[in-house]
């Protein structure tokens, strides 16, 4: 008996279908899924019978929930290179999926977190459903939101991707759509049809594809967004963490005291970091900020917060991380700093075609 492949490429009409195939890790990436996927697009990307890409998850609870992050924990502690080619090649993936000169259309039903975003936010549509759970939640585990977090989130309105990215905010199907991390929204009991249409529908009509994802939509209801929106953009301007936390803590409503609460169990040092990814992401190309990723990530595996991260939440699941530095104050911003220099020659950010 073989096991079954972690991803399912195939061409159903005029569709190239992926379907994401570890259900039981909610279809969390690994190495070798990523290679796949940059295979399965390339080979794709001039075939004229291939009008658009749809990629959905296997399973009902998630779409993809992220990287394999014990792998990279693991990687990291034995000092080998399995990290950086991993995250090497997952940004090579992201930015094929933000150029990809074809429609794609990814299937957000479900858990979408960290490397599930990756793939899925940087292609032309989303289409959420009633089970959707979006989310960037890395500075709970000393990390920052990499796959071009730093791309998309400053760019976003207002401070929503500010407040995401600092507090992990998970974000429903209705919050989805109205920041625009959604394109569309689909029943969850509606999404076989869905997939169904789109592989027997006739795609060479420019507008055929939108006009089918129109017809499978819904309304997903109000989102929080329009109640707190206010609330995001006034706490969560500024360049400093502390100032930020600072003006959380004094406004006194419910909200804030939530996301204080929130904020105060994050890693010091992984706040810093993303807060100063996003604020020079808003000004960097795609490319740059996958190069900015890279470092930022490399860096992570020198430090302790990462490690503890993994410890806390996916190893020991106390869910107590006991951070180092343990206090915003205690953060040296010269060593966050130190995390946006180039690495060295041989592991600088490259992209297909620059090392062929």
């Amino acid at each position: 008996m073989t096991d079954e492949p972690e991803i399912i490429a195939r061409k159903t009409g005029q569709v190239g279908r992926i379907t994401l195939n570890r259900p039981k890790a909610l279809n969390a990436l690994t190495h070798p899924m990523c290679l796949m996927m940059i295979e399965a697009l390339e080979s794709w990307r001039h075939d004229d019978d291939v009008k658009a890409i749809v990629v959905d998850g296997a399973g009902e609870k998630g779409f993809c929930a992220g990287g394999d992050i014990l792998k990279l924990h693991d990687s990291g502690k034995a000092g080998n290179d399995d990290a950086w080619l991993f995250w090497r090649d997952e940004y090579r993936l992201n930015t094929l999926i933000f150029h990809y000169p074809k429609p794609y259309v990814a299937l957000i039903d479900g858990i979408t977190m960290g490397g599930g975003v990756g793939v899925s936010v940087h292609g032309s549509h989303r289409v959420a459903g009633d089970r959707t759970m979006f989310a960037m939640p890395e500075t709970g585990i000393g990390f920052h939101p990499d796959v071009g977090g730093a791309y998309f989130l400053p760019r976003l309105a207002g401070e929503i991707g500010t407040w995401m990215g600092l507090t992990g905010a998970r974000l429903k199907a209705a919050d989805a759509v109205a920041s625009g991390l959604a394109t569309h929204y689909c029943p969850s009991s509606q999404y076989d049809a869905l997939v169904a249409a789109l592989e027997s529908a006739d795609l060479s009509d420019d507008d055929a594809l939108e006009v089918l994802l129109e017809e499978f939509s819904g309304d997903p209801g109000d989102s929080d967004l329009a109640h707190t929106r206010g609330l995001i953009d006034a706490a969560f301007a500024g360049n400093r963490v502390e100032e930020i936390i600072a003006r959380i803590e004094g406004a006194g409503d419910g909200w804030s005291t939530k996301q204080a609460k929130i904020l105060s169990s994050k890693s010091p040092a992984a706040l810093k970091l993303t807060l100063a990814a996003l604020r020079k992401g808003a000004d960097l190309s795609f490319e740059d900020v996958m190069r900015q990723d890279l470092r930022a990530s490399s860096w992570c595996l020198k430090g302790k917060d990462f490690y503890e991260g993994v410890r806390a939440v996916i190893i020991d699941k106390d869910n107590a991380p006991v951070w180092d530095p343990s206090t915003l104050a205690s953060v040296n911003d010269n060593d966050i700093a130190e995390a946006f220099e180039p690495l060295d020659a041989d592991h600088e950010m490259t992209f297909l075609g620059d090392d062929a």
